[in-house]
């Protein structure tokens, strides 16, 4: 394993870049701070804190996702829409680590080829708003713009921009962190363990009998493998897995004040996570976001809205990827169930005739957000689902490979998202809505998903 050095953030081994370098740029979506000499002392003290991650694990996630560039693997990511200082606690994250693993396995099964899982936990803090401000019964304050700024209580004290909470920020991840890797290694995602889960899930599930047969394969494969001697005690890769972390590369200062130099190759690595994302609202090619995560050497994804045309997509390709590495940029599609379909095949035939390597991924949750009656956002599980499947139908067509899904998910039972085998309707988001922005898909609704998703892998692998 590499060793990280305390290189100060104002070297760089490039001309054209340094950590600092996306300071000549439009910076979008960043926090105004009372105090600038206040973010320095805080940032200077965060430069050096150790990192987070390895500049070694990073590289191995990039190998992983040049499998799925390649059609050799599928990328699983997902996690909360913004973790919460408040709901930090060991069953929150052992709750949302079981699901992914559990969908892991039946995605794994079915489409007959690794599964990369990276969550959305030790780091997704900050979060983009449409609006600087928000009004709430005729009293206007600034938006909440997650954990990491400021507050979400509606005062005006809650909503200054705290560059302290950056520190809360770090030593939350680092414990998550901390905790992920123990449940990874230490027996919990024993690969008999995970698939009781699945078979205790399918025993009350409105929809048993569909996915029944596949559950039932999945035994039959595990028995076999113990009868041949292959078990948990004599085979790690049985007991253990290995699960990386990705956020939005958001808040540009805490970013940068986590960018290490790698001891073994030299170059450039934003330690804060295993891979960083550009979202939708701060991918602009002249833009400090896409600056900043040019000169990484993370593998990093740019959210891609139903506004994007061929030629924006590959003149951003060119800037995230100059060298077109497999592994090292992931299109996330974000577009709704009732657009993707028709504006997807133009972009995927764009970068295919150019020959450019990218994972195409869908996250089909954000361009199906709507209103309910009662003032809750939600999201339709049948839009979710329909999106994923027109994902998967166009792929098909294009003879490209649909190489994943980004979802905003918990393992928990809450109630924000309507519809799925157990009927959410409006009138039940009341009863557990819990997220502090986006809704997400709860336990239940994130593992029949996978399902019917295992279901379009193999009919995939058999054409």
């Amino acid at each position: 394993m590499d060793i990280e050095v305390d290189t100060p953030v104002s070297e760089s081994p490039s001309q054209c870049w340094s950590p600092d370098s996306w300071r000549k740029f439009e910076a979008r979506q960043q926090p105004s701070y009372q105090s600038p000499e206040q973010v320095a002392e805080i940032t200077k003290e965060l430069s050096g804190y150790p990192p987070l991650v390895f500049a070694a694990e990073a590289r191995e996630l990039r190998r992983q996702l040049a499998q799925v560039a390649e059609g050799k693997a599928f990328l699983l990511q997902g996690g909360d829409c913004a973790e919460s200082f408040s709901d930090f606690n060991a069953n929150r994250i052992r709750d949302t680590f079981k699901v992914l693993l559990q969908m892991a396995v039946v995605l794994t099964f079915a489409g007959n080829m690794p599964v990369i899982k990276v969550a959305r936990m030790a780091g997704q803090y900050a979060k983009p708003r449409s609006s600087d401000m928000e009004t709430v019964d005729g009293v206007e304050l600034p938006s909440y713009r997650g954990d990491i700024i400021n507050d979400i209580a509606f005062t005006a004290d809650a909503r200054v921009p705290d560059p302290r909470r950056m520190l809360t920020a770090y030593n939350q991840s680092a414990a998550t962190l901390n905790l992920l890797r123990a449940f990874a290694q230490g027996g919990l995602a024993d690969l008999h363990q995970v698939h009781g889960w699945n078979l205790s899930y399918l025993e009350n599930n409105p929809q048993r009998a569909r996915y029944a047969q596949l559950a039932e394969r999945l035994q039959e494969a595990l028995e076999f493998m113990a009868v041949c001697g292959v078990t948990s005690e004599n085979t790690p890769a049985i007991r253990e897995t290995v699960l990386y972390t990705s956020h939005e590369a958001l808040l540009l200062d805490y970013e940068q004040a986590l960018t290490r130099t790698d001891s073994l190759t030299g170059k450039w690595y934003d330690c804060s996570a295993h891979m960083l994302w550009i979202g939708e609202r701060t991918r602009q090619l002249d833009g400090a976001h896409v600056e900043f995560l040019s000169g990484v050497w993370n593998p990093i994804g740019v959210k891609v809205g139903p506004g994007m045309d061929g030629d924006e997509l590959l003149r951003l390709i060119d800037k995230l990827n100059p060298n077109n590495e497999a592994g090292r940029l992931t299109l996330i599609t974000r577009m709704g169930a009732e657009t993707l379909g028709e504006k997807l095949p133009a972009l995927v035939r764009a970068v295919q005739r150019e020959g450019r390597s990218v994972v195409w991924s869908t996250d089909p949750m954000h361009g199906n957000t709507v209103k309910a009656s009662s003032g809750y956002k939600t999201r339709d599980f049948e839009k979710i689902l329909r999106e994923i499947r027109d994902f998967f139908a166009v792929h098909r067509a294009e003879g490209t490979h649909p190489g994943g899904i980004h979802l905003e998910m918990t393992g928990q039972h809450v109630t924000e998202c309507t519809g799925g085998a157990w009927k959410i309707s409006e009138a039940d988001l009341a009863s557990c809505y819990r997220t502090q922005c986006d809704p997400r898909l709860n336990a239940d609704q994130v593992l029949e998903l996978a399902f019917n998703v295992a279901e379009w892998l193999r009919d995939g692998r058999n054409t």
